[in-house]
């Protein structure tokens, strides 16, 4: 293990709360770190969003953004040396082997795809395929969704 300079991005966002009546706020801010700039984007779109929903809270845009920046931390040589430095630590996961990841799922639906035929020619049945989507057949199990009260 050895230490090295990474690249970041720091999401900063200005924002003044001002309680129910009142028209006087004060600004803060508050950073967030990201290991990517299209993480950092989307998180700060989502942020807005979020908080334009808030009758009391006003985002300054211009003071809000990502910025890339670098942070001095521990570098490991491979997967299995990070693993093993870390596998006691408590919430551990192993990093997914992504680039392999997605090559496997790349290729099962490519294979899956060539063995559909298209929606068109079965009249709609499922399992079918419109272009590069694969449109399945209804599983008749319900699907759990969570409401904030």
């Amino acid at each position: 293990m050895e230490t090295a300079w990474i690249q970041i991005f720091i999401l900063t966002l200005a924002e003044c709360v001002a309680p129910v009546g009142k028209t006087v706020c004060q600004e803060q801010q508050f950073e967030l770190q990201f290991v990517s700039r299209a993480d950092c984007e989307y998180a700060l779109q989502q942020l807005i969003a979020m908080k334009d929903d808030n009758e009391q809270i006003i985002v300054n845009r211009q003071k809000s953004g990502c910025a890339p920046s670098a942070v001095e931390t521990k570098a490991y040589q491979s997967r299995d040396e990070i693993n093993a430095a870390l596998e006691n630590s408590a919430g551990w996961r192993v990093p997914a082997d992504v680039a392999s990841r997605r090559a496997a799922i790349s290729e099962s639906h490519r294979q899956r795809l060539e063995n559909l035929r298209s929606c068109d020619d079965t009249g709609g049945q499922a399992p079918c395929k419109i272009g590069e989507i694969i449109v399945e057949e209804a599983t008749g199990e319900t699907v759990e969704v969570w409401k904030r009260d």
